[in-house]
């Protein structure tokens, strides 16, 4: 897998590591999480000296109220499938709502036209697995977006000023 930064639009190292449910934390390093172990172990996980990041599948609810997402460095949100779109309403929702400010992570099924779309929803880094997709984005060829049908935050304000 490729991991792409859209502030730099370069690929870039993943220095997250992701670690099993029943695995001990590193003392170094970065360590990615489920949401399951997160929701158990917030208290202990906060202790550690390591930046924390959680991994959140499609069909995991957020629970905003007892997460406490402002203490993680990264969410990685998971497309399991293209046209799976649950991923793109917690990104803007963890963006605009709750005002996560941490990296945010797209993983799974990450294609070219989905792109922008993931750029727009709020998404700092795309893990891309499909050649295709890294081949064009290496090149540059990021498809626009010529419509829109719902503003972002950021659209949104713009128009109120």
């Amino acid at each position: 897998m490729a991991l792409y930064k859209n502030s730099t639009a370069t690929f870039i190292a993943d220095l997250w590591q992701v670690i099993a449910d029943d695995a001990a934390i590193p003392v170094d390093g970065y360590a990615t999480v489920s949401l399951k172990r997160w929701r158990a172990e917030q208290a202990t996980l906060v202790g550690l000296s390591v930046p924390l990041g959680v991994y959140i599948e499609a069909g995991e609810a957020l629970e905003p109220e007892t997460d406490g997402y402002e203490r993680l460095s990264l969410i990685t949100l998971a497309f399991p499938k293209f046209s799976d779109g649950r991923s793109y309403s917690k990104a803007r929702l963890l963006r605009e709502r709750l005002g996560f400010a941490g990296e945010l992570r797209a993983t799974g099924e990450v294609l070219l036209d989905q792109v922008p779309l993931m750029q727009r929803a709020g998404f700092d880094t795309l893990d891309i697995a499909h050649m295709p997709t890294i081949a064009a984005v290496q090149r540059g060829h990021i498809p626009g977006i010529t419509r829109t049908y719902q503003a972002t935050g950021t659209s949104a304000a713009r128009r109120r000023a």
